[in-house]
């Protein structure tokens, strides 16, 4: 398969796990905190990406070490905790919604600190996308007008920070292999994590008395494992064979997703939601009309 196939692939898979993500991080929500929500994602991760490439760890040149550190961080650590504090206030497909602004970041930083070249359909593909973003937040906005938008703070600091990462894959990492470049994140961010949980009050819960808490771990591990270990070595390898702006510009398909499974969980959804959503399609192609 050539690597324009392998990059629509790729899209559709990750658009697919990421927007079914937001629904789980939903439902665990109901069990546990925000904290342990977000330290217990990267324990359980770290121990599926250990199990699956703890040989890959030499395939790690010394001196890519620091960016492993930064992207570790930049792109999974703080995300983590962001999008479940997010999501306290915030409906599943609307947080999905407003993380479509990853791509703008994209273009700005790469443009900006990394002197990546862009064509104009480039920049048509990420302004049309952001306009239909743009349509969702509004008619979401307009559907549920008891949720606190100020938690879309949250959101937008993680789409930057997802933005950078994708910049320091490109640029630094293009060479490391992607599993290794997933565990090597995971395992410098598990400290921080372990410190949190054990502080979060997670240590006196009785899971086994608490259904919620059952069910809250049950959904952790699907995430850890697909969202999360799956999903990182499969958006690594995207990078590598995609432009930045096309790679994240899968924050613009996955809240099709997201949506969806909003609907079935009782989320509502309108004609003009659908017309955004179209607008969003457009955009990914344009988009992806220069790869590199």
């Amino acid at each position: 398969m050539s690597d324009n196939n392998k990059k629509w692939v790729y899209l559709i898979l990750l658009s697919v796990i990421w927007g079914s993500s937001y629904i789980l991080i939903k439902k665990t929500l109901i069990g546990v905190s925000p904290l342990q929500l977000g330290s217990l994602r990267v324990i359980f991760t770290t121990m599926v990406l250990f199990i699956l490439g703890f040989s890959s760890l030499k395939k790690i040149p010394k001196d890519k070490w620091k960016w492993i550190v930064l992207t570790g961080y930049i792109g999974s650590f703080f995300p983590s905790f962001f999008f479940a504090f997010a999501q306290t206030e915030i409906d599943s497909g609307v947080a999905a919604i407003l993380n479509s602004l990853t791509p703008l970041a994209t273009l700005i930083i790469g443009v900006v600190f990394y002197k990546f070249i862009i064509d104009s359909k480039q920049i048509l593909g990420v302004i049309i996308g952001l306009f239909g973003s743009f349509l969702l937040i509004y008619e979401g906005s307009t559907i549920n007008p008891d949720q606190n938008f100020l938690f879309v703070g949250f959101i937008i600091t993680a789409s930057v920070c997802y933005a950078t990462s994708v910049n320091m894959l490109k640029a630094h990492l293009q060479d490391v292999p992607a599993i290794s470049i997933a565990l090597g994140n995971f395992l410098c961010i598990l400290p921080p994590a372990l410190i949190i949980l054990f502080y979060s009050g997670f240590m006196n819960i009785n899971v086994i008395e608490s259904p919620k808490v059952q069910n809250a771990l049950f959904y952790i591990i699907v995430l850890s494992v697909f969202g999360s270990a799956f999903a990182k070595i499969l958006f690594n390898k995207f990078v590598q064979i995609a432009s930045p702006v096309f790679a994240s510009s899968v924050t613009y398909t996955l809240p099709v997703v997201a949506v969806m499974w909003g609907l079935l969980d009782g989320e509502t959804i309108n004609f003009r939601q659908i017309l955004a959503t179209i607008v969003i399609l457009i955009g990914v192609y344009f988009a992806n009309r220069r790869s590199t």
